[in-house]
């Protein structure tokens, strides 16, 4: 991962020979970090990181494939130097420690002493990624690309901080108890957002109430003067810390920040004596509470609340960015899902003014618990007012059973060729297809993408 619009190096080696507690020696000086082999790019640190983490960090898959098998590969994508803890055959130089990971998490501390800029930190349970890309425009703060926020995501994005950064956007998640806070611990920001408490990534969790423990523990890793940033209606949750300073932001009166609907994607956003209105990529209300978690951030800050018009109308990819491709309207939320945001996702379906079908193509939601079955048969009568209902994956199969009123449904044990090709052979101009499912359905399988050529293809 390389800094943006970098015109000077990342790290000397000096620096990274301090951050990881080595002698100094001589070495070239990188423009980004990666460890990812197949994404070097000439002049960067590869990092060999391990394929199992061991039991310190839950991971959803353990690998015996290791990065010091890669250390070749990378230099010829351009490495000029790597991180290793076992000897390597290579002709660059190399920073060895005892382990790879806890390397990256102290180049991550040494960078976070560097930084003079603010740090804001945002959690939460949905709509981070899109709050993390929100806050990088309102701020024009640096933040990564993507869903960088666990164990190796977020100690990275920390390391390819660029030391003139006017602010950085780091994101936290979460999906087991305890993960939060040594991250913030790692963050030590400024301002911590906590967006939302939803019922995602709680099959490892007791409850929601430990979900929301779990959540405000992002609070641990404040600065002594920090501020958390939250939605009005968290702020009264008995789990809300009491000994920090927060700001909140919702569509109540008694909200800090508070966000009113104006008209279609309108909203005024106001703060004291301070108001703006402002467009909100993708509307719905669900995004404008994100805006205006935006906008909070801006008041923390002593910024102006009008920055957020700013902001720009593109969503990041797979969180509701829309495509539209020989009059066939494509949005695109395959990149996760929960039972709020499907919620979301299809009342923006309906209330779309069209001239032909809302095509709800919907995968199955990961991690439910033991309301896995209840969750996904809830939304039976927001789906059944859509024309056509496509259901992927063994637990909207109870969805798709519950289904009477629509004029047509389909039912898909998985992604697959057939899923592609009906769905291409029933659109027509004028319909809207709306693609949502939790990570391991439609984004893995690139489907909206291989979707999108089709129906260039079909319709051309």
């Amino acid at each position: 991962m390389k800094r943006q619009n970098a015109q000077s190096s990342l790290w000397s080696w000096y620096d990274m020979c301090d951050a990881l507690g080595l002698p100094q020696n001589d070495g070239p000086n990188v423009g980004g970090i990666s460890f990812d082999s197949r994404q070097i790019q000439s002049g960067d640190l590869f990092v060999a990181l391990p394929g199992d983490p061991g039991p310190r960090f839950n991971v959803a898959l353990r690998s015996d494939r290791d990065g010091h098998d890669f250390v070749e590969d990378a230099i010829r994508h351009g490495a000029v130097g790597a991180l290793i803890h076992k000897p390597v055959d290579s002709n660059i130089p190399t920073l060895q420690v005892e382990d790879t990971i806890d390397g990256l998490w102290n180049l991550a501390r040494y960078r976070r002493s560097q930084l003079s800029c603010p740090v804001v930190a945002v959690t939460g349970s949905s709509g981070k990624t899109t709050l993390k890309s929100f806050l990088s425009q309102a701020l024009s703060a640096f933040a990564t690309e993507g869903s960088f926020n666990n164990y190796i995501g977020l100690p990275l994005s920390i390391a390819v901080s660029p030391l003139d950064a006017g602010a950085v956007v780091y994101e936290i998640g979460t999906n087991h108890e305890g993960e939060i806070a040594p991250l913030s611990e790692l963050a030590q920001p400024n301002v911590a957002v906590v967006l939302n408490v939803l019922p995602v990534h709680i099959g490892y969790f007791s409850n929601i109430d430990a979900l929301t423990i779990e959540k405000f523990s992002i609070c641990l890793g404040l600065t002594e003067d920090g501020t958390l940033v939250c939605s009005k209606k968290l702020s009264t949750s008995e789990y809300a810390p009491s000994n920090v300073k927060t700001v909140t932001f919702g569509f109540e009166e008694t909200a800090t920040l508070q966000v009113k609907h104006v008209l279609d994607s309108c909203y005024s956003f106001s703060v004291n004596e301070n108001q703006v209105e402002a467009s909100v990529p993708g509307g719905g209300k669900h995004r404008a509470e994100t805006l205006a978690a935006t906008a909070a951030v801006l008041e923390v800050l002593n910024l102006p609340v009008s920055n957020l018009q700013q902001v720009s109308g593109s969503l990041p990819k797979g969180r509701g960015d829309t495509h539209v491709v020989n009059g066939v309207r494509i949005i695109d939320e395959s990149y996760n899902a929960n039972p709020t945001s499907m919620q979301a996702a299809l009342q923006g379906l309906l209330d779309l003014p069209l001239t032909g079908n809302r095509v709800a193509v919907l995968g199955q939601m990961n991690e439910l618990g033991d309301g896995g079955v209840e969750y996904h048969t809830a939304l039976a009568s927001l789906v059944g007012r859509a024309d056509v209902v496509f259901c992927v994956g063994e637990l909207m199969l109870h969805l798709y059973k519950k289904l009477g009123s629509v004029r047509e449904k389909y039912f898909f044990e998985s992604v697959d060729q057939n899923l592609l090709g009906e769905l291409t052979e029933l659109v027509t101009p004028g319909d809207a297809v709306l693609i949502k499912g939790s990570h391991s359905y439609f984004w893995e399988a690139n489907f909206v993408d291989r979707f999108i050529a089709e129906i260039r293809n079909k319709l051309a």
